[in-house]
């Protein structure tokens, strides 16, 4: 896991991947197409996008696809994910996608926005600032 301290890496380039990747959202429920873009420490991008399922507990969001894919095809460090969705305010990943970026990523920088240009950059332990993880198993 990555837990640098340092400051953001640029980011905007990231969130155009996370813009291009909302484009393949499956969202006939909510209608709230969500992209993520996840980037390695060896700079390597991978996407995902959200997926909805009827079943909304099935559902699975562009956080969690993009780290389940960048893990599942051997990546294990990273230093930042940025997220788009379309939204009157730039939306944060959800509970689940925290608890999931925290276990799988470290602290690594989060990268919010919306369609309009609006964006936030935080550590995700600023979203997460108790985390439950290993340390208490």
């Amino acid at each position: 896991m990555t837990t640098s301290k340092t400051a953001a890496p640029p980011l905007q380039g990231l969130s155009d991947y996370a813009r291009d990747a909302r484009k393949g959202a499956v969202a006939p429920y909510s209608n709230f197409k969500v992209g993520a873009a996840l980037l390695t420490v060896d700079g390597e991008i991978i996407t995902g996008c959200n997926v909805e399922s009827a079943t909304y507990g099935l559902t699975l969001c562009a956080e969690r696809i993009a780290v389940f894919k960048a893990v599942s095809e051997g990546f294990r460090k990273f230093s930042a994910v940025a997220v788009v969705a379309d939204s009157h305010v730039v939306t944060p990943p959800c509970g689940a996608c925290r608890q999931v970026l925290w276990e799988l990523c470290g602290d690594i920088w989060v990268h919010i926005a919306d369609l309009k240009g609006h964006k936030k950059t935080m550590r995700l332990s600023k979203l997460l600032p108790e985390p439950f993880d290993k340390r208490f198993l």
